[in-house]
């Protein structure tokens, strides 16, 4: 098993989970975050001067999946969430030891 984490653009998630749907990855865990990258933030003129934003808000998506499923999924959000700009944000994947459900208490491939 495996957990892949995305940080993408806010406006992607919508489209993301659709395409995620249709392949019938449903299950997510989705975080409102902050962050920045090598672009160190972003510069933007207002009224009353130019200020700088140091940390973008952004998703970050979280799926456990069966090893079989990981090439698939990173793919899909590959495609969805790239606009070709800095910022589009990372895709991360870790190996899982276990996976137990809280109400059944299954465990491995069947909790997830």
């Amino acid at each position: 098993m495996k957990k892949v984490e995305a940080i993408v653009r806010p406006e992607r998630l919508e489209e993301l989970r659709e395409a995620l749907d249709s392949k019938g990855f449903s299950g997510m865990t989705i975080t409102e975050v902050k962050g920045r990258g090598v672009q160190r933030g972003i510069t933007l003129e207002w009224r009353v001067g130019d200020y700088r934003v140091e940390f973008m808000p952004k998703i970050k998506i979280e799926m456990v999946l069966n090893d079989t499923d990981v090439n698939e999924v990173v793919d899909i959000i590959q495609k969805t969430c790239a606009t070709g700009n800095i910022g589009d944000g990372k895709i991360f994947v870790y190996p899982i030891e276990q996976v137990v459900k809280i109400r059944t208490k299954e465990n491995g491939t069947k909790a997830i």
